[in-house]
């Protein structure tokens, strides 16, 4: 490879960038976090109960490992380190004072007895492992699915300047929840993707469930302009330019424009 080819291929990896935003980058890393911190509870619960930790331990050991796990998994090691240490300082002292045979035997016992059968130890923590990551998975797919979710798509996709994937997201959301202001919003991208058809259809339906916004009739009036539909367009005008954006601050700029597309229309200039 010569060196210019070198370069070349060094600069295009410098200057590559993701498409994809810090709200995107948390969102698809938060059920990958989940699911590894489910996977390091279901080793704790399985280590503090083969290391026979009393029930209450290894509730908390496994509850707090889910929750903090960067915190929790550490303490732990250390914990179970400490007890490892002395169970071990324990055999040796029990080994000095009698017989070793008999030690050891006594130990055997000893652990045979307390340890939980071992068909419960081998399959609690998979129970456990299989519900969490079920509850898991469920919520992050209806979370995904929420009207919420595919507004924050939109707005994400609105940054990017992906105009039919933000009209793809609105549509979703409507197929959850019919809401008037994702009507609205579906009217403005689809007037501003030129599509003044679908647009007027979206606005008037945000109009008939009682959208509050005070933009809606300019948007109804500029998608009429469009269609040529002058007369109803003029109407529309009339009514921004009425409303109460208007009254309040006449010389905001897109008062002034319905007054000029008005005054053209009353002349009969064509757009």
């Amino acid at each position: 490879m010569s060196a210019e080819l070198k370069t070349d291929c060094f600069y295009s990896v410098l200057l590559f960038r993701w498409n994809i935003s810090a709200g995107q980058t948390f969102e698809l890393m938060l059920p990958v976090w989940f699911a590894l911190s489910v996977l390091l509870s279901a080793w704790v619960l399985a280590s503090a109960r083969r290391r026979r930790f009393d029930a209450a331990s290894v509730t908390l050991w496994a509850a707090g490992t889910l929750f903090f796990p960067l915190i929790i998994l550490p303490l732990y090691l250390i914990v179970r380190s400490y007890k490892l240490r002395r169970e071990k300082e324990l055999e040796r002292s029990e080994a000095g004072s009698g017989s070793e045979e008999n030690a050891d035997e006594d130990n055997g016992d000893a652990a045979l007895e307390n340890a939980p059968p071992l068909l419960l130890r081998r399959s609690l923590p998979l129970v456990y492992l299989s519900v969490m990551l079920g509850l898991g998975g469920l919520y992050f797919y209806m979370d995904w699915r929420s009207p919420d979710a595919y507004h924050m798509r939109a707005n994400q996709a609105r940054v990017r300047e992906q105009r039919e994937q933000v009209i793809t997201e609105y549509r979703a959301a409507l197929k959850l929840e019919d809401d008037a202001h994702t009507h609205n919003l579906l009217g403005k991208e689809l007037k501003a993707a030129g599509r003044y058809e679908e647009a007027l259809a979206e606005l008037r339906t945000a109009e008939q469930m009682l959208e509050t916004d005070e933009e809606l009739p300019l948007n109804i009036a500029e998608s009429l302009d469009r269609l040529k539909r002058l007369d109803e367009a003029k109407a529309e005008y009339q009514r921004f330019l009425n409303g109460p954006l208007c009254t309040a601050m006449p010389h905001d700029r897109r008062c002034v424009f319905a007054r000029g597309r008005l005054g053209a229309l009353g002349q009969g200039k064509l757009p």
